[in-house]
């Protein structure tokens, strides 16, 4: 198992105007699995990935990665943590514009001290289809080319997990299940694990596993 939550719980208010965006949630997900969370806009699906990812603490509960209890370290170390562990990917780009693709990509490594992996970048490129746009800024790229970027960037790293939340939802459909199938070729090819947090049940189809949120609690999980 590479990653558990134990009774998730993240409110907001107290007393009566007390809202609960997730209510004890319990949620494994094995080395290697591709796993779709679904939901209606609300549902809660979005702040259970934000816990899962490090971003925001859980009102109670615990979240454990690789054998650690993210939320027992230190912010600083958290961070570092986050950084290391868990590559994002989120509906908006998030981009750099002033940097080309490559730039772009190596950006995270650099800023965490290390030397980018070339020949392992390069490889991401070429199953991404991208590698003749590296030196292009992300302009001059299609919205499913700047998708793709920004999935290289979240693989180049060489986290464990890969969460992406809404990865497709710029994109017309024949680009969102091109980035979907390329994302899911890359985590078997670099041996990660990929969570998606989408409304899309087409998307989800293409999952191994799909949890289904609906007002703060997973009702279903399902193995395709």
């Amino acid at each position: 198992m590479i990653l558990e939550g134990k009774k998730l719980c993240k409110y907001y208010g107290t007393g009566e105007s007390q809202v609960k965006a997730i209510h004890e949630i319990d949620f494994t997900v094995e080395k290697g699995e591709f796993i779709s969370i679904v939901g209606q806009s609300g549902a809660g699906k979005s702040t259970l990935m934000h816990i899962i990812g490090g971003l925001d603490a859980p009102t109670s509960g615990e979240v454990i990665m690789n054998g650690t209890s993210i939320y027992t370290l230190p912010a600083n170390q958290l961070a570092v943590f986050r950084r290391r562990e868990i590559g994002f990917v989120f509906q908006a780009f998030n981009l750099v514009p002033s940097l080309n693709v490559w730039e772009n990509i190596i950006l995270p490594i650099g800023l965490d001290g290390k030397k980018a992996d070339f020949e392992y970048i390069k490889d991401i490129l070429n199953t991404l289809d991208i590698y003749e746009k590296r030196t292009s800024l992300p302009t001059a790229l299609s919205g499913g080319q700047q998708q793709r970027v920004a999935i290289a960037r979240a693989i180049a790293a060489k986290p464990s997990i890969i969460l992406a939340d809404e990865p497709t939802g710029n994109l017309d459909s024949r680009s969102s299940r091109d980035v979907l199938n390329l994302l899911r070729l890359s985590i078997q090819r670099y041996n990660q694990t990929l969570i998606i947090v989408t409304h899309n049940e087409d998307i989800a189809s293409l999952s191994d596993r799909t949890v289904r949120v609906v007002d703060g609690s997973i009702v279903v999980e399902a193995s395709q």
